[in-house]
Formats: C-alpha cells, sequence, structure tokens
C-alpha cells in the first residue's frame, strides 16, 4: 500500500510552502522562552521575564486572529511581509531595550508589538485546505500539520534557551527573528500555492468574524481545555524531576510525551474513518480525560514517563479532529482566521495550565499540580459533549448550503494561478 504522506508530497507545490512554513513557525515557540532566558540573565529579576514574555504572548493572542482574517481578506502575499517585518522591528528594539538597560516599560511595550507575529501554522494549513479541497488526503495533511507543531514545540523553546546560554542572552530571539524573516520570505513567492481570497457573495449571512460562530467558539474552548493539560505537563514535570534530584529528566518526559502524540498523529493520518467529527471529538476528549488519571500515581521519573505517553496519544489525533471540524464549519471566506482562533485557543490553554500549575505546585507539590490535568481533562470532555449538538447542526448548515450554491465567489490573489 502506498505511503499516504509520500502521496500527499506528490501535489504540486507541496514540498516548498511546507519547509518555508516550517521554518516560519519557529520563531512562535522561540520567542516566548528566548524572552525569558534573555530578560532572566541580563536584569536577573524572573518575574520581570515572566511579565515580559506574558505581555508577548497575550499580544499574539490578541493579535493573531486578527492578522488572519487580514490575510482571508487581502491575501497572504499583501499581509504576510509587512506583519512580519513589524514583529520582528518590535523584537529588535526589544534586545536593544535589554541590552542597553532601558526602563521596564520600554521592555512591555516593545514585547506587545513584537506579538503582532503571523500564525504561519494556519497559514500552512490554510494552503492544504486550497490544494485538497474535496480530497481525503487533507485529513492526511492536517495529520502531518500536527506532528509538525509538535515538532517546532519540543524543538524550538530547547533551541532558544541553548542559544541564549551558549552565546549571548539575545542569541535565541535574535535567531527567532531571523527564521521569521527567512520563512516569510521563502513562503510568500509561492504563488501556485497561495489561497485565493475569497469574497462573501452580497447578503451573505455567514459573514462577519469566524468567531461569531458558535461552533468555533466551543472548538476554541475545547482546545483551551487540551491546551491546559499541556501547559500543565510542562511546569509539574520539570518541578517532579528536581523533587526526585535528576533535573535533566524533564527534558525526557516531555520528549516521551511529544513523541506519543506525534506518533499517534501520523498514525491517526493514515487511517480513513467513517465516524462522524463530532463523535470523534467526544472520543478523543474522554481518552485524554481518562488518561490523565494515572498521572496522581505517578511515583519516580519512569512512571511519570509512561503516565504522560498516555495522554500524549490522544492529543495530537484530538488536535486533528478539531481542525477538519473547523474546516468544514467555518466559512470559505474567513478560514485563516477560524484555524487561527483554534490554534489560538490552544496557546492561551498552555499558558493558563502552565500559570495555575506553578501556583498549585508552589504550594501542594507536584502531586498537586496534576490535579490541575485532570481537571483540564474533564473541562475538554465537558466542553465537547456540549458541542456535539451545535457541531452536527452547523456540519448540516454547511451541506445543505453548498448544496444551494456556493456562498463565495474566489477571486484569484495577485499573481495566484488557477490550480
Amino acid at each position: 500500500m502506498a505511503n499516504p504522506y509520500g502521496v500527499l508530497f506528490r501535489t504540486p507545490g507541496s514540498r516548498a510552502f511546507t519547509a518555508a512554513g516550517f521554518v516560519a513557525r519557529m520563531p512562535l515557540s522561540m520567542a516566548g522562552i528566548g524572552i525569558i532566558a534573555m530578560v532572566s540573565q541580563m536584569r536577573g529579576d524572573y518575574g520581570l521575564a515572566g511579565a515580559v514574555s506574558a505581555t508577548f504572548t497575550l499580544s499574539m493572542a490578541l493579535c493573531g486572529p486578527r492578522i488572519s482574517r487580514a490575510v482571508d481578506r487581502r491575501g497572504q502575499s499583501r499581509v504576510l511581509p509587512p506583519v512580519a517585518g513589524l514583529s520582528v522591528m518590535a523584537l529588535g528594539a526589544l534586545l536593544l531595550c535589554a541590552r542597553y538597560d532601558a526602563p521596564a516599560w520600554t521592555l512591555f511595550g516593545c514585547a506587545a508589538v513584537a506579538g503582532a507575529m503571523p500564525n504561519m501554522a494556519a497559514m500552512v494549513r490554510a494552503r492544504w485546505t486550497h490544494a485538497l479541497k474535496g480530497s481525503d488526503r487533507l485529513h492526511t495533511a492536517y495529520s502531518l500539520e500536527s506532528v509538525v507543531d509538535e515538532l517546532t514545540f519540543v524543538v524550538g523553546p530547547a533551541l532558544s534557551v541553548a542559544l541564549c546560554t551558549a552565546l549571548f542572552p539575545e542569541a535565541g530571539p535574535l535567531v527567532a527573528g531571523v527564521l521569521l524573516v527567512l520563512g516569510v520570505l521563502m513562503f510568500v513567492p509561492q504563488k501556485r500555492t497561495e489561497p485565493p481570497v475569497a469574497r462573501p457573495a452580497d447578503g451573505d449571512p455567514r459573514t462577519g468574524s469566524a468567531i461569531r460562530s458558535g461552533a468555533l467558539r466551543l472548538l476554541a474552548l475545547t482546545l483551551v481545555a487540551g491546551g491546559a493539560i499541556v501547559g500543565t505537563v510542562d511546569v509539574v514535570s520539570v518541578s517532579f524531576a528536581e523533587q526526585q534530584g535528576s533535573p535533566a529528566g524533564a527534558g525526557i518526559v516531555l520528549s516521551v510525551y511529544a513523541a506519543g502524540s506525534a506518533v499517534a498523529g501520523l498514525v491517526f493520518g493514515t487511517l480513513r474513518l467513517r465516524t462522524p467529527l463530532p463523535r470523534l471529538l467526544v472520543l478523543g476528549t474522554a481518552g485524554t480525560a481518562l488518561t490523565t488519571l494515572p498521572l496522581l500515581l505517578a511515583g519516580d521519573l519512569v512512571t511519570l514517563s509512561a503516565a504522560v505517553f498516555l495522554p500524549g496519544l490522544f492529543f495530537a489525533p484530538t488536535m486533528i479532529v478539531v481542525m477538519g471540524l473547523v474546516e468544514r464549519t467555518v466559512p470559505p471566506a474567513v478560514l485563516t482566521e477560524g484555524m487561527t482562533w483554534a490554534i489560538t485557543g490552544l496557546s492561551v490553554g498552555v499558558a493558563g495550565g502552565a500559570a495555575v500549575s506553578g501556583a498549585i505546585v508552589d504550594r501542594f507539590g507536584p502531586g498537586g499540580g496534576f490535579v490541575v490535568a485532570v481537571a483540564a481533562g474533564a473541562a475538554a470532555l465537558l466542553t465537547a459533549l456540549c458541542a456535539r449538538r451545535p457541531l452536527e447542526r452547523s456540519l448540516q448548515e454547511r451541506a445543505d448550503h453548498d448544496a444551494e450554491g456556493p456562498a463565495e465567489e474566489p477571486a484569484e490573489a495577485p499573481g495566484s494561478a488557477a490550480h
């Protein structure tokens, strides 16, 4: 049987935009932790470092969907270069302010502007959706993207911290900025695979921001809960490893979690499932909720590694299902924005889970921190159960709407060719 991922890359232009997208999305995982490493080394203040990084992360969460909405309206080639340029210039200003001991408020101001960084993971998914629209291979493409997300969030933070500590404090954020520029410059000229601007027909009731969709809000909330599990595992694994007298063991634990997710995502992408997506979402979150329970029983690094492997198996497949639901329920005219809202929900969940579990660990130790993961798993399942009926209605409405005729008339993006 043919390798489905090999078949996937026979799509014209797919290798080029995937490679460029990988380079351009690395800064998303490198910048935040790089800012913490830089500021803490140069100012000796972890509280300030965390606050500046949190400002950057919050800005990304607020600006990302708006940038993607502009992309849906104007096209990737018109929006990405100026937005990435602004983000990189602000990141450069942040490095200079940190280097020359500027007032703390300048760090916050620069971090807020630097957070206006395009969500390149959503841009790549939008290209796959355009290239494979109506094809069964789109499921495989979303699976591949979830695995790439895992890879960037495993490699990116470690690389950023290593650069800051081995070279000079600004090295991590500096390399992140360089990669963003290079990646966007490689990505934008690929006009053949750029999704055309989809212009809603006059009077189409589905116009407006993608987040107005109740189905999308529920999907984003599901990923907020799922992301909280990831953030909790990140923080509590470090604390647990230190308690066991082996700080380096945290890296092994986190690698096992990421490996479980990546393997499950690759396998899931080869399946041809007939189960409706809303039901798959409930099954995925139920598996996630159940597999967080063994975390409470971990007694050493070996059992903790085994325990985190289990919820990792459900993370990537659930993310794939969510993206499939976004593609099938959000109007094409706001598809990139819809995908960005979903990814933003995940990022907010990671940050929130890290913050809450960190406070719990300080008070009750690592065991108390894992209770946050269990609670987040239960919240994800509850949200998915609440979302099932609205998602089924949205899918039916989309099917009825498409049967009546397309609401959007595609307009070729500047320089794009018919695909």
